[in-house]
Parts: structure tokens; C-alpha cells; sequence
């Protein structure tokens, strides 16, 4: 085969494994990549030392004599309402939180790489000569978003997010890094798919702690996501107040995006919102990941958050993150004074408040503060999503 028939054969057999997009990009020639030292210099990767790895920089380190990047694309768009129109963090029953839309099934580390490696074993059964192909699904140095650019994939938003014109936004990547020789998607004098974003700000505007400097720019500090899945210690308190119902991610700069008015839902089952009962089997009290309650977050023994999370995006925040972005939510949700969704969180945050985990009693100590506050104000108004400007 010709390197150019490789590629169509590969994107062939990804196409029939269930991916969305498929490309190929060579491993050199990214400009995006000159300029990632400078973003580090500024911060902007906060904690994130992992972001440091001189590999980014150039995947021919990773891999000698690597020639090609296959990039795939996998839509994990459900059919549960974007955060805009999700209920107000409060209601009398019970306040409740938001967890990140790729977060809410199976782990897509573990459903790509399954896919990946699949693949990978086509590859070494369809060609003859000798070669190494190694799979990664943000598991190693790779800028996946800038490689699915010049894969020919979409472009890359000014929220940083890649974009395709059909599919929006909501798009899991992988990448295939081989010493084969593949004829790129995009020819030598090609360029790459034309930045739509026009003139919009809407991703930039409705970012509650403002964490985008300039467009195209994203200060993970100041990131929902970051702030309640990397960052390990205690969150900033100017933030904590802007962060609203968040226990886990943030989708705000997706949701808002024209590009996902009409974005195509999956029906993958890997990805649909999981349930889990308490008692461990389905009941009225089944609880689920898409807009849980935060009292239930917030009282998740160590053991139940591992037995709910396994094998979850989630589990990363781990347990005491999640508890922690919780009593942040619960401090945000202007219960009602005097309510019983009121009397419920009081009790499980100063319960909290008293744990031997430092982070966690102050966030604790803090939602509480809030909380009473609240209570004292003149207006005890009710927080909507209009409030974090979507």
C-alpha cells in the first residue's frame, strides 16, 4: 500500500469502530507548540507540572523515528440538557450540583484506548512491514487538540477547545503515534479548517471566574475545571463564589457556543448519565450523576465514592475533591432559611466542618459562613443559571 492508501484504510477501519472523525497530521510543524513555553512561563498551567514534559514540544522524542499522528474523534454529546437550562442550584427538596458532561457515564480513557488499541492490532495484521504504533488518550505528552487541528479535524476556539463545523465541540480525542509512513489528511500546501468562531465572544463572556486573559488564551487557574478536579488543595475564596453549583467540571464555554445549538447526540451507552441506588438496587431514591444532589455528594463515605466512580472521569477529582467542590455548591445555594433542604446541608457541613482533613473543614467552615449569611440577608433571592451569566 501507498502511504496514501494507508490512510484511507485506516481511517476505514476507525470510521467501523465507532469514531466520528479520523486525520492525519505529521508529527512536526505545529506553531502552536512554539508558543506553549511562553503559556507556561505566565502560569497559566497553575499546578498542572505534568503540562511541563519537553515532549509536548516535539513527539519525535516520545518516539523514535515516529512519522504520523492518526487522530481520532469520538462524539460524547447526550441527550440531557445543556447547563443553561438546568434547574436553579437550590430548590426546596434539595440543592443541586453540576458534574461535567463527559463525566457523566464510562471513563473515555478506557472506551477510546479500548477502541485505539483495537486498531493498533488491525494495523500490525493489514501491514507487512515493520513499525511501532503506540495509542494515547490523554495519557501521554501529546497536545491532542493541536494535532486534531492539523489532522484536518476542526479548529481550534477561542475558548481553546476544537471545534468541528458538524459535530460542535463535544468530541473526545485519541491519537495513534507511528514510525508508519501515512499520507496526511492535509496536503503539504493545504491549511488547516478555517477558525469559524467569527466575531463571537459568547464563550468568553459567560466564563464565570473570567479565565480566559485574551481569546484563544485559558488561565487554567482561574478554570472551573481546574479548580475542581487538579488543583488538590484548598480553592481560592474570591473564586469559590463564582463557581456556583459546580461539584465537578464546568461545560459553561461548550454550552453557550452557537457551534453546539445543533451538535448530533450520541446513543452510546458508555456515555448516557449513571445511576446509582444507595441500596444497590434501581428504587425511588436512585441517585444520578447529571444535576446530583450535593447533600448526597457532600456525604459520600470514602468507600461509596469508589464504588460509584469506578471507572469514571470522576474518580480523578478524588474523594476528597469532590466533597470539597461540594461544601463549595452547598455554600453558593441561598437555601431558604429554616427549610429542610436548609437543616440537611447545616448538618452535613458541620459535621464536616469538625473532619480531621484540613481542606475539607475549611471549605466546610466556609459554605457554612455563607450559608448564614444568607440567612441574615435582606433578600434571601434564589440563585438561576442566569447568575453565572449563561
Amino acid at each position: 500500500m501507498t502511504p496514501a492508501e494507508r490512510t484511507d484504510w485506516l481511517c476505514a477501519r476507525a470510521r467501523a469502530a465507532g469514531f466520528d472523525l479520523c486525520g492525519v497530521a505529521p508529527v512536526t510543524g505545529f506553531p502552536e507548540l512554539q508558543k506553549f513555553p511562553e503559556w507556561l512561563a505566565l502560569g497559566y498551567a497553575g499546578e498542572m507540572r505534568y503540562l511541563e514534559d519537553a515532549r509536548r514540544r516535539d513527539v519525535q522524542t516520545l518516539m523514535t523515528g515516529a512519522r504520523s499522528l492518526l487522530v481520532v474523534a469520538l462524539n460524547y454529546n447526550s441527550s440531557p440538557p445543556y447547563s443553561a437550562s438546568r434547574p436553579p442550584i437550590h430548590t426546596e427538596d434539595a440543592p443541586r450540583g453540576w458534574i461535567s458532561r463527559y463525566a457523566w457515564g464510562d471513563d473515555y480513557h478506557d472506551v477510546i484506548k479500548r477502541k485505539l488499541d483495537a486498531l493498533v492490532a488491525e494495523m500490525q495484521a493489514q501491514f507487512a512491514q515493520t513499525f511501532e504504533a503506540r495509542s494515547y488518550v490523554d495519557t501521554g505528552p501529546i497536545l491532542e487538540r493541536v494535532a486534531a487541528k492539523y489532522a484536518g479535524l476542526g479548529w481550534l476556539a477561542k475558548n481553546t477547545c476544537l471545534i468541528n463545523q458538524r459535530l460542535g465541540s463535544w468530541l473526545f480525542l485519541g491519537v495513534i503515534v507511528t514510525t508508519l509512513e501515512l499520507e496526511p489528511t492535509l496536503a503539504a500546501a493545504a491549511t488547516p479548517p478555517a477558525d469559524l468562531c467569527g466575531t463571537c465572544t459568547r464563550c468568553l463572556e459567560a466564563c464565570p471566574t473570567q479565565a480566559f486573559p485574551e481569546p484563544y488564551v485559558l488561565d487554567a487557574r482561574r478554570c472551573i475545571s481546574y479548580l475542581t478536579i487538579e488543583l488538590r488543595g484548598s480553592i481560592p475564596e474570591e473564586l469559590r463564589a463564582p463557581m456556583g453549583d459546580a461539584a465537578f467540571g464546568c461545560d459553561i464555554c461548550q454550552d453557550v457556543c452557537p457551534w453546539n445549538r445543533k451538535a448530533p447526540v450520541t446513543a452510546l451507552p458508555a456515555f448516557q448519565p449513571r445511576t446509582w441506588s444507595p441500596a444497590g438496587e434501581a428504587s425511588a431514591a436512585q441517585e444520578s450523576l447529571l444535576n446530583p444532589r450535593l447533600d448526597w455528594l457532600a456525604s459520600l463515605t470514602r468507600d461509596e465514592f469508589n464504588l460509584l466512580f469506578r471507572k469514571s472521569s470522576a474518580k480523578r477529582a478524588k474523594w476528597r475533591g469532590v466533597v470539597r467542590n461540594a461544601c463549595v455548591a452547598l455554600g453558593n445555594s441561598r437555601l431558604p432559611a429554616g427549610s429542610e433542604a436548609n437543616r440537611r446541608a447545616l448538618a452535613i457541613l458541620e459535621k464536616l466542618a469538625a473532619s480531621d482533613d484540613p481542606v475539607i473543614s475549611e471549605h466546610a467552615r466556609w459554605a457554612l459562613a455563607q450559608l448564614s449569611a444568607a440567612a441574615r440577608a435582606p433578600s434571601n433571592s434564589h440563585t438561576t443559571s442566569a447568575d453565572r451569566n449563561l
